[in-house]
C-alpha cells in the first residue's frame, strides 16, 4: 500500500521513511507516525496504512537510519533490550529532534501536520509538540520519560494516552504530567503499555479503538 522514500535532513543525510496516501479523495492533511523502539517495522507500517485509510497522507520516518539502515525489530525480550539500547543510548536526542523538524518541514508542504507516536515515539511526540515548528496537533501514546521533562511546554494542541496497568510508566508519573499541564487532555485506559499494538500480548482492542477515535477527532478539530 505504501512505499519507502528518502527525505533529506538539514545536514543532507538521507533518512528513510515509509509513506502512504489515501486511495481516492483529497487528503485531509499529513500524519507523521513516530516509531516505537522497534523501528519502522510491520506494525508501524500497518498503523500508517490505517491513518491513510482514514484519509491522511502518512509519513513514518525511520529514525534508526542514523545508526544503521532498515532496522526492524520484533517484540521479544531480546528485541526490547536491543531497541532500548538503540533509542536511548545510540541515538542522540538533539539530532533526532532536528531530523523530526526536517520531516515536518517536508510534510508541511503537503498540508497541515499532525504527529502521533507510540512508546519511544510517544516521548518524541511530546517533545515535538514542545519544540518542532509546523506541528498543528499531536497525540502521544504511553511515552516513557515525559514526567522528567515537564519543564517543557507544548506549543500546539496535544492529547496523551496512558495505560493504568503500565509497569513502565507508573500512575504517579501520569499524575505529575496532569499536575504540570492541568489543561492538557490526559486519557487513562484500563490497559497495559503497548495497548495499541496488536502484535503484542498487551494489545487491548477497546482501548486502542477509543484512543484512535480520540486522536482522529483531535486531528479533525485542529486541521
Amino acid at each position: 500500500m505504501g512505499q519507502m522514500i528518502t527525505i533529506a535532513m538539514s545536514d543532507s543525510f538521507g533518512l528513510g521513511a515509509y509513506t502512504t496516501s489515501p486511495t481516492g479523495g483529497e487528503s485531509k492533511g499529513v500524519v507523521v507516525v513516530i516509531q516505537e523502539i522497534f523501528g519502522v517495522n510491520a506494525h508501524i507500517r500497518e498503523v500508517a496504512d490505517g491513518y491513510a485509510a482514514k484519509g491522511y497522507t502518512v509519513i513514518a520516518p525511520a529514525l534508526f537510519d542514523r545508526i544503521d539502515s532498515d532496522i526492524q525489530l520484533g517484540y521479544t525480550e531480546a528485541d526490547m533490550g536491543t531497541g532500548i539500547g538503540l533509542a536511548f543510548e545510540k541515538l542522540q536526542m538533539p539530532q533526532t529532534l532536528a531530523d523530526l523538524q526536517s520531516v515536518v518541514d517536508y510534510a508541511v508542504e503537503l498540508g497541515p501536520v499532525g504527529v502521533v507516536g507510540y512508546c519511544f515515539g510517544g516521548l518524541l511526540t511530546y517533545l515535538s509538540a514542545c519544540n518542532i515548528k509546523g506541528v498543528t496537533a499531536a497525540s502521544s501514546y504511553y511515552g516513557g520519560g515525559i514526567a522528567g521533562m515537564l519543564d517543557q511546554t507544548p506549543q500546539c494542541p496535544l492529547i496523551m494516552h496512558f495505560g493504568e496497568l503500565d509497569a513502565h510508566i507508573p500512575m504517579s508519573d501520569v499524575e505529575k504530567i496532569q499536575a504540570a499541564h492541568p489543561d492538557l487532555p490526559v486519557n487513562v485506559y484500563a490497559a497495559d503499555h503497548g495497548f495499541n499494538c496488536d502484535h503484542r500480548a498487551s494489545y487491548d482492542e477497546a482501548a486502542a479503538e477509543l484512543a484512535l477515535s480520540r486522536t482522529l477527532a483531535h486531528f479533525e478539530e485542529h486541521f
